[in-house]
């Protein structure tokens, strides 16, 4: 990933203005049908695109405030090289994208951010193995807890339970120049006020990777970041038995639910987003260079999806079920 500086904010907003699509406009880059089990062009057409971001790795919608925040590595995913950034875009106008909280500006420290949740006004993410907290409007810090007395490996993502509490995954990876190194210690934490607890799975998980909370279904969902043999499981609240929905070849990442009760994914492995429903895994949309932790336009069924390698962050409007035969 690259480490270099970010350059000033009136350089980069210039650059994506020029790049983005309003959603006014046509839509563009739909990928054309490659097959009968390739249901990209039915599901879903990319209506725009961020370029030129630092090894962005997750997204947040803020429906209140109907903005996305992107959070950017610019460097190595373990690195403690204060190098990393926030940015806030508008998701009605793609162009409309500000600094949050830059690293080394204004008090604020981020090495790697990753995963992000909304907590009433902060907006809390996981840096390596500290969470850190932002007043979600202001952008200023307000809050830094330190995982480390907890053995914490790699704070991957955050979801927001429905007891109030802030749930981490951590992958128990170390991303280094030389690639992705598996230490262990994978588990799942639960922070509720600053007190910290592991979370009992049973069996025991690995490389847990994205997570959030099923508000229709009332559930948990956690995917992992097996390079092999990923999963997409799910566990009762405060209950520690998993149960698996679906599987892949490798390196789950993001995971989202939409209103219809979709289960959409991103994996690594295959390069695409999958929907899980009715028991049946379809890949929606294809060809992606590792999409990482996505987010869910809950307004307008847009999918948000950071891709690391490439600087970049795709947009893609998801098809109501309705019009897609229910598959």
């Amino acid at each position: 990933m690259k480490a270099t500086r970010l350059v000033p904010l009136v350089l980069v907003a210039a650059t994506l203005a020029a790049v983005c699509d309003d959603s006014s406009r046509r839509p563009v880059g739909a990928l054309p049908k490659r097959g009968a089990s390739d249901d990209t062009n039915s599901v879903a057409r990319k209506v725009g695109e961020i370029q030129d971001l630092h090894a962005p790795e997750s997204v947040k919608y803020d429906s209140a405030q109907d903005v996305f925040f992107i959070s950017n590595i610019q460097g190595v995913g373990s690195a403690r090289d204060n190098h990393g950034f926030i940015v806030r875009v508008s998701a009605a106008e793609y162009g409309r994208l500000s600094m949050f909280a830059e690293s080394g500006k204004n008090g604020v420290e981020l090495n790697a951010p990753k995963g992000m949740a909304l907590q009433g006004d902060t907006l809390w993410v996981a840096d390596i193995d500290v969470l850190r907290g932002f007043d979600r409007r202001s952008g200023a810090t307000v809050a830094t807890v330190d995982f480390r007395g907890h053995d914490a490996v790699m704070l991957n993502d955050v979801a927001l339970g429905p007891d109030s509490a802030l749930y981490i995954t951590d992958t128990g990876i170390i991303m280094s120049p030389k690639g992705v190194i598996h230490a262990g210690g994978d588990k799942i934490f639960r922070m509720h006020g600053r007190a910290i607890e592991t979370v009992p799975t049973s069996p025991a998980i690995g490389w847990p990777n994205g997570i959030t909370w099923d508000p229709r279904a009332k559930r948990w969902l956690v995917v992992t970041f097996d390079p092999f043999a990923s999963e997409l499981t799910t566990m009762a609240h405060g209950n520690p038995v998993r149960a698996k929905l679906g599987s892949g070849i490798g390196r789950f990442d993001g995971v989202e639910v939409m209103s219809d009760g979709r289960i959409l994914v991103s994996a690594w492995s295959d390069s695409s987003i999958h929907a899980f429903a009715d028991g049946k895994d379809q890949k929606i949309i294809r060809h992606l260079s590792q999409p990482a932790d996505i987010g869910l336009d809950t307004r307008r069924n847009r999918l948000a999806i950071p891709l690391v390698m490439m600087d970049r962050v795709q947009f893609w409007e998801i098809a109501p079920r309705s019009e897609t035969g229910r598959r």
